[in-house]
């Protein structure tokens, strides 16, 4: 229906589009109007590049939005789609209705080393050709958990383990994240702020939106609300997930 801009949601780091499936569908139920997701480029069926900014991110959205015709949506995005959301809405507000921005700040992000450990085991794995899906998952699981001590985490990050011909591989392109990790965890500079409304919806167990991000938010977005939902961690949408659709659905310009 035409009554409002599309929604557009953006997946986080080693995410892809599926991670917002029950999230668009419960949102349609709701009458959120029509909703996109996407695969952010080096992740699930996006083409792969050696480039992996924030500007690079922006540009994928914006050429899509053009190639579908869409002249104003409302843009939502989480963790690494939050500061890809972010950018886009500073680079053209024109295009952005709102913002929702998901457990992330427009700051740069402090947990390099983290990741860059996750992506070196994610490297060094080692599975047998021919192996069924599900023994060469448990192997990879095994292989991971030095490192990725959360089993939550673990199953995450395997959801990009794919088969192709009898050979298991990642569906993300490590090397350019790798490459690209410094950027992907800091936010780009930006002068002229947001001038639309913006949300930052966080998960109260999260220190991604924290009372130090504030001034910064207040910043680059004036019209920003920061909301918190109780008992939720980074992956708000999936740890409270009615409370998530709520916040997100009210949150939403009247039809």
């Amino acid at each position: 229906r035409g009554d409002r801009p599309p929604l557009v949601l953006l997946h986080g780091l080693f995410g892809n589009h599926g991670n917002f499936q029950a999230v668009a569908r419960a949102l349609v139920r709701r009458g959120s109007g029509k909703v996109l997701t996407l695969d952010a480029r080096n992740h699930g069926g996006s083409p792969q590049s050696p480039l992996m900014t924030y500007e690079a991110m922006s540009l994928d959205v914006q050429h899509l939005l053009t190639h579908l015709g869409i002249t104003k949506c409302i843009l939502l995005g989480h963790s690494m789609g939050g500061k890809t959301a972010m950018t886009l809405a500073l680079q053209r507000p024109d295009l952005v209705e709102r913002l929702i921005s998901v457990d992330i700040s427009p700051i740069p992000t402090a947990a390099l080393s983290e990741f860059s450990a996750y992506i070196s085991a994610m490297k060094s794995l080692k599975i047998p050709d021919g192996l069924p899906r599900s023994a060469a998952r448990q192997l990879a699981d095994d292989q991971l958990r030095p490192v990725v001590q959360l089993p939550q985490l673990r199953q995450f990050l395997l959801t990009n383990l794919v088969e192709v011909e009898g050979r298991y591989t990642w569906r993300v392109n490590l090397e350019a994240i790798s490459h690209h990790l410094a950027d992907i965890m800091n936010f780009p500079t930006f002068h002229k702020p947001y001038p639309g409304p913006a949300l930052f919806l966080g998960g109260s167990n999260s220190p991604y939106i924290s009372s130090k991000h504030y001034p910064e938010i207040q910043r680059l977005f004036p019209k920003a609300e920061v909301q918190y939902i109780k008992g939720a961690g980074h992956i708000v949408h999936q740890d409270k997930f009615e409370e998530f659709i709520t916040a997100v659905f009210n949150f939403l310009p009247p039809p």
